[in-house]
This record gives structure tokens, sequence and C-alpha cells, in this order.
């Protein structure tokens, strides 16, 4: 997800400023993404800047309200439309570290690939018992939570096809 889609999203409920749209997007996300204000701020100014939003007259506390352009609502209705796209996720740090580890004379890739199995066990025993815990939690907080602990589980699923596929029985060591 962009911010910059998130944003629109948010601006789409009405008019909001800065620190109003940061609290907005962490609580519509479940407080999966804490968003830096500055990020805030640079994606509102290059939204203004693309003609996506426009920025209202300040208030007395010098907050600048935007709210979203027609041409932001299209462009919002068309991301929301689209599917996302599953090409770019390989870019992710472990695949990066896992595939370069292969090929760095050095690497214990069998131990890099057992640590990350632990740490990714110790997060899926987390967010099962967060979960467990969430039965107050509104809908979107559950969702997050679910969407976390499903994709802990395929990271384990792919670090298990990792180790028997690529490093077979015994110690590795690339090179």
């Amino acid at each position: 997800m962009s911010i910059r889609h998130g944003l629109l999203a948010l601006l789409d409920r009405g008019p909001m400023h800065g620190y109003q749209l940061r609290a907005a997007f962490e609580e519509a996300t479940g407080g999966a993404w804490p968003l830096n204000i500055g990020q805030v701020y640079t994606t509102l100014s290059r939204l203004e800047r693309d003609g996506l939003v426009c920025a209202l007259a300040g208030n007395a506390a010098r907050q600048r309200p935007f709210v979203i352009t027609d041409a932001g609502r299209d462009a919002l209705t068309t991301w929301f439309s689209s599917p996302v796209s599953r090409v770019d996720q390989g870019r992710d740090e472990l695949t990066v570290k896992i595939a370069l580890a292969l090929s760095t004379p050095r690497a214990d890739v069998r131990g890099l690939v057992a640590a990350q199995r632990a740490a990714t066990l110790d997060a899926v025993r987390e967010l099962t018992r967060a979960r467990a815990r969430s039965a107050d939690v509104d809908r979107v907080g559950r969702l997050v939570l679910d969407a976390m602990l499903f994709r802990a589980e395929a990271e384990i699923r792919w670090l298990d096809h990792c180790e028997t596929s690529l490093l077979g029985p015994g110690p590795v060591r690339a090179g």
C-alpha cells in the first residue's frame, strides 16, 4: 500500500490536516504501519503538486486542512479497483539476504534460515496471543492481525522450502 493512496482514501472522508491524517492512517491500519509526520507532509506536497489534493486556508493553530480533488478521487477509484501486484514482492530483505548468502563464501546459510525460522515462530506465537486477546478489538484490528499471522506462517513454509530445496542435508557453505 502506498502512503499516497492511503492519504487519498482518508481525505475522501473529508478535510483533514497532517496530524489528523497520521492518526487516522495508523488507526485505519490497526497500528501496523506507523507514519512519520514528515512522510505525511511530504506526501501531501506531492499530492498537491499532482493536483490530487488541495490545501484550504489554515486555521488559528496554523494547521492547513487538505481536501481531495476530483482527480484525486479518480486516482483513488483506480487504485481500489486495481489488484495488488505480486511481482515486486520478492524484493524484501529476507529474500535478498538468503539469495546473497547462497553466493557468499563465509555465509552460514543454514544458520541464517534457522535463526529466521526461530524469530518468525516467535512472531507467530506473539501474534496468536495478540489475536486471542483481541476479542474486543474492532474488525480492522483483527483483520490486520490475521494478515500479519498468515504472512508469518507463509514465511515459515517458505523457509522450510529454502532449507529442503536449496540446502539439502548437511552443512551448507557457499562457494
